[in-house]
């Protein structure tokens, strides 16, 4: 069997047609069951109420303008790269699970308003509050979630 980096795949069996049919739509579901909301709900979660509404809608701005920009390159990824831009993804989708492992807080059960001592507390982000700063604590929260949830979005239009 070849690869197709000829780009002529030659004659194809039906039964290896459905074959890479199941597949895909196998991948589509369980990326709608697992990372697909996420670049959704993360963002409705991690930000302060004083500014979801804007944080929010910045971030389906982002997401809206990623999308374009990869269904515009995509075909010609695919010439170029042929089977390699899938093995690009795969790499993508390692890449954005050891991120959001190490930098996204668990806010399961968390109150909106509790978010800011979330982003206080954990390992990572922590660093970056002080003490005698208590005014800006909100601000700090807001910056770390829209950098955050801009990161998730990109990679996950990637995936």
């Amino acid at each position: 069997m070849k690869f197709g980096l000829s780009g002529n795949p030659g004659v194809i069996s039906n039964g290896y047609a459905y074959t890479v049919v199941v597949f895909i739509c196998v991948y589509v579901a369980a990326f709608a069951w697992s990372w697909g909301p996420l670049g959704w709900l993360v963002p409705s979660e991690i930000f302060p109420l004083e500014v979801r509404s804007t944080a929010q809608s910045i971030t389906v701005s982002v997401n809206m303008i990623i999308t374009f920009v990869i269904a515009q390159i995509f075909t010609a990824m695919l010439c170029h790269l042929k089977f390699g831009l899938f093995i690009c993804f795969a790499v993508c989708v390692i890449v954005m699970s050891i991120v959001i492992y190490k930098l996204l807080p668990e806010t399961k059960g968390v109150p909106i308003e509790e978010m800011t001592t979330v982003w206080r507390n954990h390992p990572h982000w922590s660093k970056y509050f002080y003490e005698d700063d208590a005014k800006f604590e909100t601000n700090k929260s807001i910056v770390i979630g829209i950098l955050l949830s801009l990161f998730l979005v990109f990679i996950l239009r990637l995936a």
